[in-house]
């Protein structure tokens, strides 16, 4: 699949925010909330960590084989879990929510981005082996949000009224969609294909959780990639104490939050820390854990405990306690042999939350590194932009900006007064020289006279601009085309877009394409044209 790429500084796309561009600046205001630096040295010192951490990696092993046990495991999928037994082995990872049929373009950006950095780590410290993860956070149970996708810009949502953790809900309903998807993808190069796949995946029987780790298998598992299901009681086991703390004592969020106090001194906090930051998870239910008159509530539901019932409860069921956004990152850095996690740059601001709270349990902090971005831009839309005189690059700016600059450039009335105006400008500064020259107090006089002329100058400038703009109609359509497929929602194409268009379009080959464009710790936007 042939492709051309161009990379940009994320801080000039206009899409992140400063916590992040700073990150990725190396700020010394953010050196106290991170550990290692994203280079080969911060690799290295990150195994160093890890080789001091106890880790669980026979339970690791064993409930991977189970999970296994239930898809074709690639040959290379089979010799990364073996490999996890050996302690020179260690783990990249990534996660999200099982978002139905992988909901936005990003989410497969994370994972070829996990698979690029393991291999690169192994090129780099050949000693040593390195696994690409995909942590699934299946026990998320925002459905407004991990049930829809959207599709040529339309949002298509999963009509169901199963209640809970997304990840365990049945896959009933999605046939719908998938006959949907079938009329519109089904007539690509690639479309029937991929409609057997998500048929496969999405059966009516499976959990959504389930059906996630078949697509993802299949898409990745010639990489390599292992996925982990963390809603599972002998990995949750291993968090009993952590969680007995959240619950009985709030130390977790004690410490999260003087973190939060040093760093909103100069930025916005992403995730703020709850009393109790556990759900209690069971059957239909995921429900906040809250201390309410001298016993245990799950918010929302009848169910109370007593504390002695509620540690018994943690002893007995592990399963049924779910971390929320403050924990979840130590539960996977504690039953993986982790040392590097992938997230986007809402990810890792609440990480740059979490360093203290690491230490305090002395788990392993990762190096934290910014995924992959990507601009995909088929060649009509190039041909589009080139047409009104603008580069992908240019198509970053707002709209409005972009009409103005065309029509200053296109309108002869407009490059007329435009010229009028550098003209006026320079007559005013060598006027105010000579006075300088005669007497220095005369330039604050000039200067008056020169803002006083310029200023209905400018007005008329606005409203002349205003007038061009009505004759630029056929511009502004093609543009808000442009844009409209590009920037969906005035947002980048990766939150919004699902990659099954360019799947059914381009077949595996666009994944292997999206794989060679990736960087390992480089770090840039990639705008790749196709």
């Amino acid at each position: 699949m042939n492709c051309t790429s161009t990379r940009l500084p994320y801080r000039d796309t206009g899409y992140f925010s400063k916590i992040i561009t700073d990150y990725l600046d190396k700020s010394p205001k953010l050196n106290p909330f991170y550990e290692h630096t994203t280079d080969i040295a911060g690799i290295e010192s990150a195994i160093e960590q890890r080789k001091k951490f106890s880790n669980h990696r026979d339970i690791l092993v064993a409930e991977l084989e189970k999970q296994y046990a239930a898809v074709p495991a690639s040959p290379e999928v089979q010799q990364n879990i073996r490999l996890l037994h050996d302690a020179n082995t260690f783990t990249i990872t990534t996660a999200h929510q099982p978002v139905i049929f992988t909901g936005t373009l990003y989410f497969v950006y994370k994972i070829l981005h996990v698979i690029k950095l393991a291999a690169w780590s192994k090129e780099q410290l050949p000693q040593y082996n390195f696994i690409p993860v995909f942590y699934m956070g299946s026990e998320d149970a925002d459905l407004e949000e991990l049930g829809k996708i959207y599709l040529g810009g339309e949002k298509i949502v999963w009509d169901t009224r199963q209640k809970g953790a997304v990840g365990r809900m049945n896959t009933k309903g999605l046939e719908k969609i998938i006959h949907r998807l079938e009329g519109e993808l089904g007539v690509l190069p690639y479309g029937k294909e991929l409609i057997a796949l998500l048929k496969e995946c999405y059966n009516g029987k499976d959990s959504i959780q389930q059906s996630t780790f078949k697509l993802v298998n299949v898409l990745f598992a010639n990489y390599g990639v292992l996925v982990v299901i963390p809603d599972n009681a002998n990995l949750k086991k291993s968090m009993e104490r952590v969680f007995e703390e959240d619950i009985f004592h709030q130390t977790p969020s004690a410490i999260v939050e003087q973190t939060i106090e040093k760093l909103s001194a100069n930025y916005k906090v992403q995730a703020n820390p709850r009393a109790i930051n556990l759900f209690y998870l069971k059957d239909d239910i995921r429900s906040r854990l809250v201390e309410e008159e001298g016993g245990y509530k799950v918010q929302d539901t009848t169910l109370e405990f007593t504390a002695e019932e509620l540690k018994h409860e943690l002893m007995e069921h592990p399963e049924r306690f779910s971390p929320n956004v403050i924990l979840r990152g130590m539960f996977q850095e504690t039953i993986l042999p982790n040392i590097a996690f992938i997230g986007g740059g809402g990810e890792l601001a609440y990480w740059l939350e979490l360093k203290d709270l690491f230490q305090y349990y002395n788990v392993p902090f990762p190096v934290l590194v910014l995924r992959n971005s990507f601009l995909l831009v088929e060649k009509k839309w190039r041909e589009k932009a080139d047409n009104l005189g603008f580069s992908i690059l240019d198509l970053f700016r707002e709209e409005r900006l972009l009409m103005n600059e065309l029509v200053k450039r296109d309108s002869s009335a407009q490059v007329h007064l435009t010229s009028g105006l550098r003209d006026t400008n320079a007559f005013y500064d060598h006027l105010k020289t000579l006075a300088g020259n005669v007497d220095s107090t005369l330039q604050s006089h000039v200067e008056a006279l020169k803002t006083k002329s310029l200023k209905p100058l400018h007005e008329l400038e606005k409203k002349m601009l205003r007038a061009e703009k009505r004759k630029f109609g056929e511009q502004e359509h093609k543009l808000q085309q442009i844009k409209s497929a590009l920037f969906p929602n005035n947002n980048l194409q990766e939150r919004i877009d699902n990659f099954m268009p360019y799947y059914a379009k381009y077949g595996p080959a666009f994944i292997d394409m999206l794989y060679e464009q990736s960087l390992s710790l480089k770090m840039e936007f990639i705008v790749v044209e196709i």
